[in-house]
């Protein structure tokens, strides 16, 4: 097993297992899909194992590849939903106007109209846009579509971010309904 490395980056997810020879399909989120074998080893989100990759194939926005130690479709079936990773430091320094989303994490979140909406916990991805998860203001726990309109500046210089939140994103949520003997329906 490869040490663990301090900073890791989410970089794809098995989804399944292909075939009896312990192939794997996985969701990759590198610029090229391909690319997920580009960086060294890839290491589960615990730390306690790494694989070396070797890319076999894509297909519909996933690749096809082995995985070391994983020779069975039994030990590539365990494997669905685990999240890779790779170290921070096996990737390409972004570009002057570019960041990685973990480099997110920790920056400030403004509002437009200079009020603070808290700290950014975390970005996520379901699928349909990346969000960012901004707690520790009034509000308790935005989630802030990560969207040029709704985040129209990322100052990774000044560590923050500043939102223009879309309308009803700040707003309280409505009391909920009592019924007529006053219990919640």
């Amino acid at each position: 097993m490869t040490e663990m490395p301090q900073e890791l980056i989410f970089v794809g997810a098995v989804t399944g297992a292909r075939g009896l020879k312990g192939e794997v399909r996985i969701k990759s989120f590198t610029a090229d899909p391909k690319g997920i074998s580009s960086y060294g080893d890839v290491f589960e989100e615990n730390g306690e194992k790494s694989y070396t990759v070797r890319v076999n194939g894509q297909s519909k926005g996933q690749v096809f590849a082995t995985l070391s130690g994983i020779d069975n479709r039994t030990a590539a079936e365990a494997l669905k939903g685990t999240r890779l990773y790779v170290p921070k430091a096996a990737l390409p320094e972004p570009d002057e106007d570019e960041f990685y989303f973990s480099d997110l994490v920790g920056l400030k979140a403004d509002l437009v109209d200079g009020g603070t909406l808290g700290k950014i916990k975390e970005v996520h991805d379901f699928g349909a846009g990346s969000i960012l998860e901004v707690v520790g203001g009034a509000l308790g726990v935005v989630m802030v579509p990560f969207t040029r309109v709704a985040v129209p500046i990322v100052d990774m210089a000044a560590g923050r971010v500043v939102i223009d939140p879309p309308l009803g994103l700040l707003e309280p949520p409505p009391p909920e309904a009592k019924g007529e003997d006053g219990a919640e329906e």
